[in-house]
């Protein structure tokens, strides 16, 4: 290719790319189905812009010793966000069935944000809602090095698929191992996740799986009034709760804490200490972001050396 060639392609992919910024970034976010990252997203610049703050994170409380694995907050989380979903009377009927959804352990994926298990302890069953845990400190954010992610003020961590380069560095960055992909899209592929209804939550409403929970299995609020109700509860009921408030302390402490009457290792929560995982990660990151910027230099040296080359041939013709 000469040099005549290769500057017409060039501008060819960049004028298509200026031109057609703004609508690929709007179609193919929906191009997938998916739009709770789309809707959350815009939901959240709208905020920044309009100044909006709040003095403390929101949270939600799980009472593991409430839930009845009715799985009603699945098919509400789908429901608002537009994932493919099922009449709700299959959801509630799920336990019943042979084979049952609960035989066995499964985890978030791109079409479920939120899934409920269940576990049997000394033959009694619990059910355990799993969902993104919205790090204080998400190692998600930090891994992130076109910053896809944002932790937001409210306690939400939001995602932006427009700038994503699909690296997947957030999936492997998990403690809870959360971040889903869509594989089965070849050219507009998101990351998923619970967006914890920021969309609602700004709104003045709940989160759509707590609105909709007849157990009083969950409950939203500031963050520090649901450790406040949660230490209320364990001493209150010291026979039926273990006193430990999974999340008040976890990686540096997440958006979402639980209580239970059986210890948290069994019901399959991860053990992990108190130590936020960006610090442990954060001077590794740098030394990657330094390593692409020096493995950069010889390519862009390269390409510049093979344009002077052409440039002196074609002057010397």
């Amino acid at each position: 290719m000469n040099r005549r060639d290769f500057l017409k392609k060039t501008l060819t992919v960049v004028g298509f790319t200026l031109i057609g910024e703004k609508t690929f970034a709007e179609t193919s976010i929906y191009s997938t189905g998916n739009v709770a990252n789309r809707k959350n997203w815009i939901k959240y610049e709208e905020t920044k812009k309009q100044g909006i703050k709040v003095e403390e994170p929101y949270a939600v409380l799980v009472d593991l010793t409430k839930c009845i694995g009715c799985r009603r907050c699945e098919w509400a989380c789908n429901e608002w966000n537009k994932n493919p979903n099922r009449p709700l009377k299959e959801f509630e009927e799920s336990k019943d069935k042979k084979p049952s959804v609960f035989d066995k352990v499964r985890r978030t994926h791109a079409g479920e944000f939120t899934v409920v298990n269940r576990f049997y302890i000394e033959n009694t069953p619990v059910y355990v809602k799993k969902q993104c845990m919205h790090c204080l400190k998400p190692a998600c954010v930090n891994a992130c090095f076109v910053n896809a992610f944002s932790k937001t003020a409210h306690g939400a961590i939001l995602y932006n698929p427009s700038v994503c380069v699909g690296c997947r560095y957030c999936m492997i960055a998990c403690p809870f191992d959360i971040p889903a992909y869509e594989f089965y899209d070849p050219f507009t592929p998101q990351i998923t996740k619970c967006t914890m209804c920021f969309d609602r939550i700004v709104e003045g409403k709940v989160p759509a799986c707590v609105e909709i929970c007849t157990a009083d299995a969950m409950i939203f609020a500031k963050r520090n009034e649901i450790i406040r109700l949660a230490y209320e509860r364990i001493n209150n009921n010291p026979q039926r709760y273990v006193p430990h408030i999974y999340g008040e302390h976890e990686v540096g402490g997440t958006s979402w804490l639980y209580i239970s009457g059986v210890s948290f290792e069994k019901l399959g929560f991860p053990k992990i200490d108190k130590t936020p995982l960006p610090e442990l990660s954060k001077n590794f990151l740098f030394a990657v972001k330094i390593l692409e910027v020096v493995a950069a230099v010889p390519l862009v040296w390269g390409a510049y050396y093979m344009l002077s080359k052409n440039k002196k041939k074609d002057e010397g013709k």
